[in-house]
């Protein structure tokens, strides 16, 4: 729960809209329409960097668990959809 409620925060002050979204126990699932004029990778680095600052400062005992602040892995997966 606190985990998508600070997602659709962050997505709110960038302006992203959530299109679908699925928290798994692992990994997170997220159909999102980014503005054209922000670039993925930045969008991406934006959302797991200011994410997890949030969660260690809402969780303090998460830094116990995740040592280096690492909560989410170094990647991402993105795939890109049309209307047609």
């Amino acid at each position: 729960r606190a985990v998508g409620s600070i997602l659709r925060k962050l997505c709110e002050w960038k302006n992203v809209r959530i299109l679908e979204a699925e928290c798994c126990a692992d990994h997170i699932h997220m159909l999102l329409e980014i503005p054209p004029k922000m670039s993925v990778s930045s969008f991406m680095g934006y959302l797991k960097g200011k994410s997890s600052l949030m969660l260690y400062e809402q969780f303090g005992d998460l830094k116990f668990k995740y040592r280096n602040r690492e909560f989410w892995c170094r990647g991402y997966y993105v795939d890109t959809v049309g209307k047609n």
